[in-house]
């Protein structure tokens, strides 16, 4: 506010990278759930085999000291974040990339307090693929009904490539993708993330890098931080931690444990953000825990204050969640341990989001 006092050019960080990399392909991962992880695939197979190029991506990757690197690469890779691009512009900052190729991992309706209807949030992903250069490539995700009409309504102008899920094994609590002949085995695992690997597949193959290569490079990779971390594991069994922040993942993350693992699940989920506080935003998390066999959800009443949020009770969440056996709701830390300190089966994953 001060620099525009004084007559000072003062513009948006996402602006600054467009200006930045005006002579780049611009790759722009835009949906509302996966888009880091499959940002951190993209530049994990580029980093395998030294390419040069550049990112921006919102998590802390193993092997990148800063979240972007502006370098005189021909590429940039960029985590296209729907929020607010500055506090004075509340263009959501993916729509200021201009984009030769994009990606729309998934659309679910979220930050309710800046897109107050589900028809608000859908029409900040049309705006972003009307801002995909002219001839330009997008990849989607054919699975999600509302991602494939805005595709489809762009098919004149652009080049579409859609992907589905990849056919896949669960051997000894190992993800292996059988492809052309060979087995690779992966770190990772969860349906979502095997779509999430599709998605940066088909980018990849975009920027010349073919499909054996990809998975050859996908073996070593383990995941972006915070998402499907495994923060120990003993004889009792793991524990993992997600980062979980809309119900599409909650419900994702939950399913990707249970599926993988011939073992009982016990799941945390702390709500925290503005969205999932609401009373109005909470029916979108019904029945997200049902494959967990104890669910519990925990959140600090301090937080609805200091949001300005209405009061919040257990039962309320209880009934939006629509589960009676095996749920709990905390609201006191203290409480939640000492109930996870009397889960009596004999081995479990424990699963904190």
């Amino acid at each position: 506010v001060k620099a525009l006092e004084l007559g000072i050019q003062a513009i948006s960080y996402p602006e600054f990278i467009l200006e930045l990399t005006k002579d780049k392909t611009r790759v722009v991962i835009g949906g509302s759930h996966g888009k880091t992880t499959i940002t951190a695939m993209i530049i994990h197979v580029l980093k395998f085999y030294e390419k040069e190029f550049d990112y921006l991506v919102g998590a802390q990757l193993d092997g990148i000291e800063n979240p972007v690197q502006i370098s005189d690469a021909p590429i940039i890779v960029i985590e296209g974040d729907e929020y607010f691009a500055s506090s004075l512009d509340m263009r959501p900052k993916f729509h200021l990339y201009q984009p030769h190729i994009a990606l729309i991992s998934g659309i679910a309706w979220d930050h309710i307090h800046v897109f107050p209807s589900r028809e608000d949030y859908l029409e900040q992903f049309r705006i972003f693929v009307s801002t995909i250069e002219d001839v330009g490539a997008l990849i989607y995700n054919a699975t999600d009904e509302d991602v494939e009409r805005i595709a489809l309504a762009e098919s004149k102008r652009l080049f579409l490539l859609p992907y589905r899920p990849i056919p896949y094994e669960i051997k000894n609590g190992v993800s292996v993708i059988p492809f052309n002949g060979v087995n690779y085995e992966l770190n990772i695992f969860g349906r979502h993330n095997l779509m999430n690997m599709e998605g940066a597949r088909k980018i990849c193959r975009r920027l010349g890098i073919n499909n054996r290569k990809f998975f050859k490079a996908m073996k070593s990779f383990d995941g972006a931080s915070n998402r499907l971390e495994t923060i120990r594991t003993t004889k009792k069994g793991t524990v993992f931690r997600d980062f979980a922040h809309a119900p599409s993942k909650l419900e994702a993350t939950v399913e990707a444990v249970k599926r993988q693992f011939n073992a009982p699940l016990v799941a945390v989920f702390e709500l925290h953000t503005y969205s999932s506080l609401n009373p109005e935003f909470l029916p979108e998390y019904r029945k997200t825990m049902q494959e967990a066999d104890i669910a519990i959800i925990y959140f600090n009443e301090e937080t609805l204050a200091l949001k300005k949020l209405p009061e919040l009770t257990k039962d309320q969440v209880k009934s939006h969640f629509g589960r009676k056996d095996n749920f709990e709701v905390f609201v006191s830390i203290e409480n939640l341990v000492a109930y996870l300190k009397r889960i009596d089966f004999p081995s479990f994953n424990l699963l904190m989001m």
